[in-house]
């Protein structure tokens, strides 16, 4: 991507959002027309496809803050079209130190400034215009740097729903990926195969050429190469000569154990190729967990599981061992003391999340099973139990509190 593509392309009205849209605004608006536009969503809909591709571009830009706050000080700087600034003089009223009637020429400017220079009175432009041509002016220029000419990938997300056991335990998960990629076709070089690109005579390869504007002489964009420095004679009929192109990948997702439902895990550099042989970005994998029939995560640690067992009233009251189930198939005998109260939770040791370093623990919280029917020989028991406890009143307390 070039500066021309700044000047020339509305990233905001891609994504349908203000420019002073906020980076949860911007994500949220990228995520739904990345849904709608999809191509697995619509297959064979060229039009989706290079919607899906500007859409993609637009949020590579608008969600890195850097790139955002280079992108809004060029279209400012720009506006009205063709970069000329109209008067002679810099905006707000900065003289042009042109007094022999010749052009100024505004890369001698901003290497003047970055020196520290006052350069007919506008000392300190190479911070004014530093953003528009990608770096700090002093002893650059306006010509073509890093970050005009190679510019790293964005970061692509993506979701994944695992079950309850292999987030606790781990896992590795493919996943397939339909995101714009280089193109395997031309490698990524934009020309058919067997060809390949050339340096532009307009720039000499430099991505810029130099055009005067009233007392300025300033460098802009090359418009024959866009500011790449190459000219593509035959593009390759797969990526059209962007050398990228939406395609589908099988990647394998590993799952670290005791990961948690909203978690994300990074795929480092399996996002968005870079331009000019910048590293491509990272693919964000956010994992959601289906929950388990019987277990859970504590609050208060998420390597704790927790499991709440049913059980009869005499048990509690006169004490007994229950066995209770574990995740990994297995069985505990847990001891329950005599007069245990409903909803006590006991802890059992090493049962819980496995790491590499530490392993959590199993809470077992025990609850009283109230039957729903009762035969004749028990509604007969409890009767006669009733009657025995008739002068324990649970609730003595409670009431006597009254004001």
């Amino acid at each position: 991507m070039t500066q021309r593509d700044w000047i020339e392309k509305d990233f905001y009205r891609e994504l349908g959002v203000a420019s002073g849209a906020t980076q949860d605004e911007i994500k949220k608006a990228y995520r739904k027309l990345a849904r709608e536009l999809h191509p697995d969503a619509n297959p064979g809909d060229a039009k989706a496809e290079a919607r899906f591709k500007s859409v993609s571009e637009a949020y590579g830009v608008l969600s890195d803050e850097k790139k955002r706050k280079e992108y809004d000080e060029t279209r400012a700087l720009f506006a009205g079209g063709g970069g000329g600034f109209g008067g002679g003089g810099f905006p707000g009223g900065f003289g042009t130190g042109a007094s022999d009637g010749q052009p100024f020429d505004l890369n001698d400017l901003l290497r003047n400034a970055g020196a520290g220079g006052q350069a007919g009175g506008a000392g300190g432009l190479g911070d004014l215009f530093g953003g528009l041509f990608g770096g700090g002016g002093g002893g650059r220029g306006a010509g073509p740097t890093t970050s005009t000419r190679s510019r790293r990938g964005a970061d692509v997300e993506s979701e994944l729903t695992i079950d309850f056991v292999d987030a606790v335990r781990g896992a590795e998960v493919p996943i397939r990926l339909s995101s714009p990629g280089r193109c395997d076709t031309c490698g990524g070089s934009g020309a058919r195969p067997g060809t390949a690109p050339h340096v532009c005579p307009t720039c000499a390869g430099s991505g810029f050429v130099s055009s005067s504007q009233g007392a300025f002489a300033f460098s802009e964009p090359c418009r024959d190469c866009r500011g790449t420095g190459r000219i593509i004679e035959d593009p390759c009929p797969e990526c059209g000569g962007d050398g990228v192109s939406t395609r589908t990948r099988s990647l394998t997702v590993r799952v670290p154990a005791g990961v948690a439902d909203g978690n994300k895990v990074r795929l480092k550099g399996q996002g968005q190729p870079g331009m000019g042989g910048a590293p491509a970005g990272d693919l964000y994998v956010t994992v959601h967990v289906t929950p388990h029939r019987l277990f859970g995560r504590s609050e208060k640690n998420a390597d704790d599981l927790t499991l709440t067992v049913p059980a009869t009233f005499p048990e509690l009251a006169l004490g007994s061992t229950l066995t209770v189930p574990t995740l990994d198939g297995g069985t505990v005998s847990l001891r329950i003391p005599a007069g245990t109260r409903s909803g006590r939770t006991f802890r059992v040791r090493g049962r819980g999340v496995a790491k590499k370093a530490t392993t959590g623990d199993l809470l077992v919280t025990v609850e009283v099973a109230v039957p729903a029917r009762l035969s004749d020989a028990a509604q007969s028991a409890l009767q006669s139990y009733a009657e025995a406890t008739k002068g324990d009143d649970p609730r003595a307390d409670l009431l006597s509190g009254r004001r």
